[in-house]
This record gives C-alpha cells, structure tokens and sequence, in this order.
C-alpha cells in the first residue's frame, strides 16, 4: 500500500509538469516524424561527373546511370577547377589508351557511385563496338563470298585485307584506368566524412551538458542568488561563467581534437590549429546556449529535457546527412544550427586545407550565435535579481 501511495504521489507531480509531459510524448514523435522526412529523401545519392576526352558514346552511356550526371568539359584545367568548387565530384580524362579518373573522395559514397558508373558504362560501350564491329565483319565476310563464287579463278587477297582490317580495328588493347584522389586513398571510407562533424557534435554536446548543469547547480544552492544581491552587473556575472567554462571548453576541444586526429588517424590537409579553433568557436556558442536554458529548468532532470529538442536535431543538419534533395522547409531549419556551420568549415579545412581566412562566413555566423546567446544571458538574469 505504501508503494501505491508513492507511485499516486509522484504520478500527481508528473502531470503537473506539463513541459515534462510535453516532452516525455511530443517530443519523441517529433524526432521521429524528422528522422523519417530526412532518411526517406536521402535514399539515394546525386553524382556529377566531369568528362574531357573520351568519346561521345561513352558520356552518354555514364549519363544514363541513374542518379548520376556526366558534363562535358574542353580541357583537363577547367574540369579541375570545378572539381575544387564542388561542382562536380570527379574528372574522367582519357589520354591515348589510358583512362585517368580523379575523385573529391570526401564522400566513399560518391567515390564508389563514380567507379561502378564507370565500369558499366565502359563496358556496355565495349560491347557495342564488338557488336559493331562484328556486324562489318559478317558483312565483309558476305561480301568476300559473293566475289569468290563470281571470281573463283582470281585472287582474292583485297577483299581478304578489308577483312582483316576491319577485323583488326575490333580488337583494342584492355584500356588501363588510373585513380587519383584529391583527398585520402582506396581506403577511406564513409567515416572520414564523419568524424569532423561528429568532432564537432562532441565538443557542442558535452560542452551544452556541462555548462547547463554546472549553472543549474549555482542556482539551486543559492550561490547565483547570494551574487545577485550584489552591485556587480549582470554582464560581468555571465562574462565571468563564460570565462571559467570556457577555460574547461578549451581543454576539452583541444583533447577531442587530438584525439580525433592522432588516436583516429584522421588525415587534415588543412591547419590543425584552424581546426581547433572552429571547434572552440563551437564549444563557446554551445557554452551560452548551456547557461541560456539552465535558465529555464528548475532541476537536473528538467535540463536533461532539452538534449532531444536542442542536441539531437544538430546531428540531423550538420551535413553528417546530405540536405540536397530534401524540401526546402527542411533546409532552411539547417540555417539556424551552429553546428551546421562549424561542420562546413572543419570539412573545408581537413579534406581541402582551406584557410580560415576563406571560411569569413561561417565565422561570422558561429560569432552571431555567441553575441546574440551572451545578451541574452544578460537579460535573462533579469528574473533572478531581486530589485
């Protein structure tokens, strides 16, 4: 009895918490509603294919693989530069009997899509110039017969040499295919992809936690309430949390970083300090953003509630997942995720060595996020300070 006495207790406080409720049913089938939106759309992969040198017949044949694009180009430099701005994810460039395939290679999947769109399209290709050819073989062989009944007294070594020729221009040596990738090797996989945005995701997560409790703790033992009832400002209060956070964020980044790096074997083509920084840049924006909504919790449990509503929707639109063939509602949700922008940046960084310099939009946003969070810390003190 005195268990179902507890059990009716506690279910009253439960139900009096409408935010908890909210979040124990809303948000579940929120995520999952999302979930389904992004992976149904992204099923399968868009690849674009730059070709300089080979034939008609062969483009075209690349062309029809389905979700895969060939574009012609006139010379190897151009379709270089438009594989360095993304607009295409590999060069195929024949050269005599050799073809040279260039990939991005920072998508496996993409690099895999090219390679067996290739090779199929090359071999229906060869199979059409053996049917080709046999078919003017047959014909010249029809045709050699009709003049050996008419002239079986003559020689008839011309028409035997048009034979051969035609015979001879069938067989083609096995073309030799040579690979290049601009970013890893053979054996980089999907995972490289993902490690600089699951860095990212780390750092953010962890950081958001962290902070978010610690100030949660500051309040419910009073301390927040005992320095409030000071004359220091507002500002110097969340400056001063910021900073003995930041402090911890900076260890933290600096050591998932290595770790990513090191102990994971990532290739970084770019700085690793660049690298770093970003990450930092994320670390302080997920600092605020910890303090901000330890604001609007009144225990441990309560800040918990926000990692499905504020954490998990940042993996979505991160770029771990392609957003190209999404809606555009759905987009457009991307533009408001810090690590979105984070994930960009430390991608250009480690797959094509961009310098910061370059990366001046992704900043400034990650820099906006920070400004725009830390005023409104500020403000929203303003509920705890008794006047």
């Amino acid at each position: 009895m005195r268990a179902i006495a507890i059990m009716s207790r506690v279910l009253k406080e439960l139900f009096r918490d409408k935010r908890t409720l909210a979040l124990m049913f809303i948000a579940p089938i929120l995520i999952m509603v999302l979930m389904s939106i992004i992976f149904n759309t992204n099923s399968s992969t868009d690849v674009n294919i730059g070709t300089v040198g080979i034939t008609k017949t062969l483009n075209n044949d690349i062309n029809g693989t389905k979700h895969v694009s060939a574009k012609k180009y006139n010379n190897n430099s151009i379709a270089k530069k438009a594989l360095k701005n993304d607009k295409i994810d590999a060069i195929i460039n024949k050269k005599g009997n050799e073809y040279h395939l260039t990939y991005a290679n920072t998508d496996s999947t993409k690099t895999a899509t090219v390679k067996l769109a290739f090779k199929n399209a090359l071999i229906v290709t060869n199979i059409d110039q053996l049917k080709n050819a046999l078919k003017q073989s047959t014909e010249a062989t029809m045709k050699l017969k009709a003049q050996l009944r008419e002239k079986q007294n003559q020689s008839a070594a011309s028409p035997v040499a048009d034979e051969n020729s035609v015979i001879n221009s069938s067989k083609q040596g096995t073309p030799k295919i040579v690979n290049t990738y601009i970013y890893g090797d053979k054996n980089t996989g999907y995972f490289a992809k993902m490690l600089p945005i699951l860095m990212g995701f780390f750092v953010f997560f962890f950081v958001f936690l962290i902070s978010g409790m610690a100030l949660l703790k500051e309040r419910t033992t009073g301390t927040l309430d005992r320095l409030l009832a000071t004359p220091v400002r507002r500002s110097s209060i969340v400056f001063g949390y910021m900073l003995s956070y930041g402090i911890l964020a900076i260890i933290q980044t600096i050591v998932i970083v290595i770790t990513t790096v090191w102990l994971l074997g990532m290739e970084v083509v770019g700085s690793i300090a660049a690298v770093v920084f970003i990450n930092l840049m994320l670390a302080l924006v997920a600092l605020a953003a910890g303090i901000l909504l330890s604001t609007f919790a009144n225990s441990e449990f309560q800040m918990m509630q926000f990692i499905p509503l504020i954490v998990v929707p940042q993996i979505f639109f991160s770029g771990l997942i392609s957003l190209d063939s999404m809606p555009n509602w759905i987009r457009i949700i991307s533009y408001i995720i810090p690590l979105k922008y984070s994930g960009d940046a430390v991608n250009l960084i480690i797959m094509k060595g961009t310098p910061l310099m370059d990366l001046f939009f992704d900043i400034s946003i990650l820099l906006v996020f920070l400004v725009v969070l830390t005023i409104l810390n500020i403000e929203g003190l303003k509920r705890y300070r008794k006047v």
